[in-house]
């Protein structure tokens, strides 16, 4: 009986052994595989995986505002009343060109709903109202939530492992593009563990191509992609047009006029038209304001991967600030500061200063009365009118009483000013003509300029 149930006990641990072997079959032990290179579904690494492989809505934030929302093609949109039919990216330049027709306008563009949109896990949804779009949009505006990883991309195909929590393998998958990549992870639990088979392939931004052979070299290229290229999540669909170089060779290569100037929403341009500024590579600017021309300094810069352009003039204050260059066009450089701010700068290249010879000047400066056109504010110069007829300078106030009187000349293009003895003796001296034309006349002395308008009436 003893011998029986030796055996019997004997055969019943044989059973079991061979059981556990069957059981084992059902896993498979990865080569190359330890604990440190399977990752939770809810781990950091796995976190910076999901984010690098999101979809990425910023490419039509002209439209949504969102960075975090695709709108699926083919929508509808009416841009300033004119309807476009938005089959692909390319479409969306038409929506640029027509908000850049007008300088100076409100642009309005409308959205015909509903529309069917991608989240960034590649969740497709039908939006039917404008209310609920701004809903979703609200999460990942400019400034918000929208963390994905943009300046790195994965190469696939990528084979991941699944493991239970003897890192054993339970599973295995190919993904060949970020959606699938994405919606792996979504459908695992939050402590499942997986694995990727290294060695894997990333390229960045810049088309270059880097491998890593662990988890660790995945973290820290990952980490250190986040903040390697301009992501382009804002909302200024202008600023990829050009470069800080871009800006630099054409601010010096002509002289540019003010086309419109707002400050805190404050139409600002009456006191700017026809101002001339001319930018010079050795970081000095000038701006020729009727006649007076005032110095500073421009500086340009990459800063939150935008291109940024610094005024400071002494005597200038409105142009003074850190400008964000907006768009540069045809002969046209946009420039703004938190919205209420702007300027509009206009090419000048074909701008040439009028000259005259001696004898046209003669001529002009003979006929009626004249008046000093770029005095400054509460100045005596602004109440006071000069007679330059027969070479001689009558200067008259208001009541038409002579205040001073004197004598000019001109020889090559250059006026001398002679025997002013009272209000205008610190003017005597020999005046360069810059600028010349029937009805004004432009002089300099050292620094100083003087503009002096007919007055006919």
């Amino acid at each position: 009986m003893k011998k029986f149930i030796t055996k019997l006990f004997y055969t019943a641990i044989f059973a079991m052994a061979l059981s556990f072997g069957a059981c084992q079959e059902e896993f498979e032990e990865v080569a190359g595989v330890d604990d440190q290179e399977t990752i939770t579904a809810n781990s950091s690494t796995a976190t910076l995986i999901k984010k690098t492989s999101s979809k990425d809505g910023s490419f039509d934030n002209i439209v949504d505002g969102a960075s975090c929302i695709a709108i699926n093609f083919p929508y509808t949109v009416e841009v300033n009343g004119i309807q476009i039919t938005i089959d692909a990216v390319e479409d969306l330049h038409t929506i640029e060109n027509i908000f850049d027709e007008v300088d100076i306008d409100q642009d309005i563009l409308d959205i015909l709903f509903p529309i069917t949109i991608t989240l960034a896990d590649f969740t497709e949804i039908v939006i039917e109202t404008k209310e609920r779009l701004r809903e979703l949009a609200a999460v990942c505006l400019e400034g918000g939530s929208d963390d994905d990883i943009e300046c790195i991309d994965f190469v696939y195909p990528i084979t991941l492992f699944t493991f239970n929590i003897d890192n054993q393998q339970t599973g295995e998958i190919v993904v060949n593009k970020d959606s699938e990549l994405r919606r792996f992870f979504a459908q695992l639990e939050e402590n499942a563990l997986i694995s990727i088979n290294f060695p894997l392939t990333l390229k960045k931004f810049d088309g270059t191509e880097i491998m890593v052979d662990s988890n660790a070299e995945l973290v820290n290229a990952l980490e250190r992609a986040k903040d390697e290229c301009d992501e382009d999540d804002d909302n200024d669909y202008n600023d990829d047009d050009f470069t800080k170089e871009r800006l630099d060779n054409l601010l010096v290569e002509c002289p540019w006029w003010i086309e419109g100037i707002w400050r805190d929403n404050l139409d600002m341009i009456s006191d700017f038209e026809q101002n001339l500024i001319q930018f010079n590579e050795d970081g000095t600017v000038t701006i020729q304001k009727t006649g007076a021309i005032f110095s500073g300094t421009w500086e340009s810069k990459i800063k939150d991967w935008r291109v940024a352009l610094t005024l400071e003039f002494e005597n200038v204050v409105d142009l003074n600030l850190e400008w964000f260059v907006y768009e540069i066009g045809e002969g046209k450089i946009k420039l703004f500061k938190d919205g209420a701010n702007r300027i509009i700068l206009e090419s000048a290249c074909d701008y040439e200063k009028e000259s005259c010879t001696d004898e046209e000047v003669v001529n002009n400066l003979s006929g009626c009365k004249w008046i000093v056109a770029n005095a400054e504010e509460g100045s005596f110069l602004t109440d006071l009118t000069l007679d330059f007829s027969n070479m001689n300078i009558h200067v008259r106030n208001p009541n038409e009483t002579v205040v001073d009187e004197g004598n000019w000349e001109i020889e090559n293009g250059t006026l001398t000013f002679n025997d002013l003895s009272m209000v205008l003796a610190n003017y005597i001296g020999e005046w360069v003509i810059i600028d010349c034309r029937s009805d004004r006349l432009e002089i300099k002395r050292g620094e100083e300029v003087l503009v002096i308008e007919k007055d006919c009436d």
